[in-house]
Formats: C-alpha cells, structure tokens, sequence
C-alpha cells in the first residue's frame, strides 16, 4: 500500500527533486540558496516577512524516521523517480532524523524592500549537500504565502492610516479598521490560518478562527487573545424574518446584541439598503438604536462600493446628525458606524477612503472588511518569491552559482553567500565575505534540528508597526 502520509516530510516536496541529488558535480560538499521577494506588482515596494516560524516548529523539529523512509521508497519507486534511500538512512544514523541544515532569516515582521535577501539555507554536514535544494518546495511555499499576505495586509494599513491622518482626530481605531472575511475563500485549513494569521500582524480582527489557533501553537500567544471579533448577521439570518418582517429581523439583533460597550453588525441590503437606512434604521429603530447602547455597524453588501459607501453616510448622517472633528470632518454619533466588506481590495479601498473625504466625513465612521482578496486572490508572483542557489563547495572551494538568462533580466539570481545590511537608512544585500563590521540582519533561527529564535506574535507586532 501506498503512503497516506501527509507527515512525511520526504515526500513534502516536488517530485523532480528526488533525482536531484545525482546531478551535482562531484564533490560537491555543501550548497546554499536564499529567499527574495523580487518584486512584481508595482504597488507592492516593501516586503513584511512572515510564517517561517510556523514551518520550522510544524516540520523542520521532527525526526525523519526509518518508517517515513519505506513509505517513501515504496511510492517514489512506483512514481517512476530515483529515491536516495542511502542518504536519508545516514540522515538517520547520523543524526537522528534531525535536518542538518543552518537556516538564516531576517527578524519576522521586519519590513525591507522588495528585492532584498530575507532567508539563506546551507547544509551544515557535507554528506548532504543535496538537502539544501530538496526542501525548496516546503521552504519557499512556507515563506511566499504569508509574507504575501502579511505584505498587502500592511499596504492596506498605509492606506487607512493615511486617510486617517488627514480625516480622524486620532489613530486609535487603526488595529480594527480592516477585518478579515477570508477563511471560506481559501483553499484549505492551513491556508486560511496562515494567511489570517499573517493579517494579524498588521490588525487586530478577524472572523478566520485558526488564525487564533495558529497563534497560540506557533507564535506564543496561549496566554493572550490575539484577535477579536463582534455578533453579526448574514443575509440567511436576516431574509428568513422575511421581507415584511425585516423591522423585526433587525430588532432583534438590538434585543440580543445591544448594550453598553458592546458591538454588532447587520447586513442591511437584503432588499432595499435604502429603505433600511431611512426608514428602519434611522426611522422605526432609530430610539432603539440611540439609546440601547453600544454601536451598530451597518454592512452594506452589493452595488458600486464608491458609491454605496458615500451615500450611505449621507442618509445615515441625515437621520442621525453628525459632529464635526477637529479637522473639519463630519462624524456620525459613535452608536452608529459602517463596513464595507464587499468588493475590497487596495484600490476600491483608497476610492472609498477618497470619496467619503471628499464628500466631508472622516474616513472613522466606516471599516472594511476582505475576504478572498485578502488570502486568496495572491499568489508566488504578486511578489515574485523564489529561492535560488548562490554559492556552492566543491572539492574544498566555494563557487558562485547563479544564473543569467538573457531572455529575462528579471530573473538574474544573486551570487556568493549573502548577508542583509542596513546602511544610511537603506536596505542592501552583500556578500557574506563583504560585511567587514557592519551587523548582518540574517540571523540563525535553526541548526541541526534546533528552533534557535522563538517570537510572540506580539514582538513580531511591534517590529512590523515601526514604519507602519
């Protein structure tokens, strides 16, 4: 019988990489490759690194075992691929199972630019110079995904903060001014948590609850909430009142949810968004509304977002009244805000942030909410991830490797071993054998099988809001 095991961690990689091991030059005693962002889209300058500590915890600290190896011999046989069964027997003679391998990263939650190194891999034993290059797959997927979402999570921060800055007397409702809608919109459960948990390094609120989970298993967080939600309504909550019943539908929700200090939402476009502003909200409810206590947060859900969002603040406002801050920009009454969470992404977002300015309001009364645009709508390219080979020893000498095609300049690769560097306010990559005294922001976070570095999510926080 074939493996079932998605454990495994040798056959956690592409299938190419098995015969990898026979291609070397002879002698070949150690490789070393390294991670960038290259850059890609054009909105994206800066890069947050994020989620190797969630790989290496999950799979780089456990053992490869003899049973891992026959699971593997038996399928990689079958599939037709060479299977080095000698070296992962050694792997395990030598040295437990344990990865001979020094992984060096900068500091997660450190934003750099685009283009920079930001994680170097070398084998630590000569007799597995081809484990390098094999984990390629697991490492760099382990990387992209959630430095990616992390990346656009903080450019949609810039976005509000700016908007903020010029319309809102302060910042304090920044960590909670974008919600992630996004755990149905990805492509598995490890997907939803990384990427959820990788927004969390930027804001304070999701509905994604494995990104919690993720927090607690793999960045320290057992002890201390890492994100918070509120009571809201779907449309299935709200439609199956039915339509001459949509009052109650929404009366019910102040019933259960209101209160001092407390918050909730309701969909409100399930018929006539307009309708429910005017005549439920800000009419039937509105002493409801005024006086239970807490914040609605009406969640309009369809049509032009631009438009629903602008409008909506001006028949809320008219029925509500409005003050106005110290920077001349209208403020519904604090029981009262709006979400957008549909048909957001960066630039819809910073639309909606420019109309409602425009039209007078502080960019405070709404929030936004992003769901698959947010973890799924990325991929390898939005930031053109990849790990390449840059140096190698053979027969005692270290070599440059890299490579230079002349159909794609983009995709020249760096050469020698690399160190990160800040120098006058700038980011620089350099060769290893060029730092002189300058500090190398790479550093070791695993050897040999041990996790050297072990952040909180709360560090990782604090590093990421420095330019933030």
């Amino acid at each position: 019988m074939f493996s079932q095991n998605f454990d495994n961690f040798i056959l956690n990689t592409d299938s190419y990489k098995t015969s990898h091991w026979l291609q070397y030059p002879p002698n070949t005693e150690y490789v070393s490759s390294y991670i960038e962002a290259r850059g890609g889209n054009s909105n994206f300058e800066n890069v947050l690194f994020f989620g190797l500590q969630a790989f290496l915890k999950q799979y780089l600290t456990k053992p490869i075992t003899d049973a891992d190896i026959e699971e593997a011999k038996v399928l990689l046989a079958a599939h037709g691929v060479p299977f080095n069964e000698a070296g992962w027997r050694q792997l395990v003679a030598k040295h437990g199972g344990l990865l001979p391998l020094r992984i060096q990263a900068i500091p997660e939650g450190m934003v750099v630019p685009t283009g920079q190194v930001l994680c170097q891999v070398v084998n630590t034993d000569p007799e597995f110079y081809w484990l390098t290059s094999y984990i390629e797959t697991a490492l760099l997927r382990a990387i992209w995904y959630p430095s990616t979402v992390a990346s656009l999570s903080y450019y949609c921060k810039q976005i509000i903060k700016a908007g903020l800055e010029k319309s809102a007397d302060n910042l304090n409702n920044l960590p909670f001014k974008l919600h992630d809608f996004g755990a149905r919109g990805v492509s598995s459960l490890e997907s939803a948590a990384l990427g959820a948990l990788a927004h969390l390094v930027n804001f304070s609120g999701t509905d994604t609850l494995s990104a919690i989970v993720a927090a607690n298993r793999w960045y320290g967080m057992q002890n201390d909430m890492t994100a918070f939600s509120i009571p809201a309504a779907e449309h299935s909550t709200m439609t199956t009142w039915g339509r001459e019943h949509e009052a109650d539908a929404y009366g019910n929700m102040i019933a259960k949810f209101g209160g001092e200090g407390k918050t909730f939402a309701v969909v409100s476009d399930s018929y006539d968004l307009w309708n429910a502003i005017d005549n439920i909200w800000g009419g039937e409810l509105k002493e409801k509304v005024a006086q239970t206590g807490g914040t609605l947060v009406i969640r309009p859900d369809s049509g032009d977002p631009i438009k629903v969002v602008r409008e909506a603040l001006q028949r809320l406002a008219a029925k509500f009244g409005t003050t106005t801050n110290s920077k001349g920009y209208k403020l519904l009454p604090s029981y009262v805000r709006l979400i957008q969470g549909d048909g957001i992404n960066p630039t819809s977002m910073g639309k909606i942030i420019d109309a409602v300015i425009k039209a007078g309001f502080s960019s405070d009364n709404i929030t936004f909410g992003m769901g698959g645009g947010l973890l799924q709508q990325v991929n390898r390219d939005t930031l053109n991830f990849a790990m390449k080979t840059s140096s190698a020893r053979v027969d005692g000498f270290w070599r440059d490797v890299y490579k230079d095609p002349i159909t794609s300049v983009s995709k020249r690769s760096k050469r020698g071993r690399l160190a990160l560097v800040k120098h006058q306010g700038s980011y620089m990559t350099l060769r290893e054998d060029e730092l002189a005294e300058q500090n190398n922001l790479l550093q070791d976070v695993f050897l040999n099988g041990d996790l050297l570095v072990d952040d909180t999510l709360t560090a990782i926080r604090q590093r990421s809001s420095v330019k933030s």
